[in-house]
């Protein structure tokens, strides 16, 4: 009995907590996690290369702050940074 009683809590606890993510569909919805102003900021970016090995960079200037974006190839990872108010950026 007690067996059953546990093995019915941890399904359930299971189903709670997959219930609580959607990896999949959070993936294939794009868009859908915030409003967009409709603005596009398409001017191009100035980007920095480096040797193999090493992160590259790109740098561009949005409402008068500069964004850089660090990447490295097609990589699944990366790094934003912000310089607010940069005065380069007019």
């Amino acid at each position: 009995m007690i067996k059953k009683i546990v093995a019915a809590a941890a399904i359930l606890s299971i189903g709670v907590g997959m219930s609580a993510c959607d990896p999949i569909g959070k993936a294939t919805e794009q868009y859908k996690d915030a409003d967009r102003s409709g603005q596009v900021n398409s001017n191009p970016a100035d980007t920095i290369t480096f040797p193999d090995g090493f992160s590259n960079v790109a740098t561009k200037c949005d409402h008068g702050h500069r964004v850089y974006v660090l990447f490295h190839g097609d990589s699944t990872y990366g790094a934003i940074a912000i310089a607010p108010n940069d005065p380069t950026c007019k």
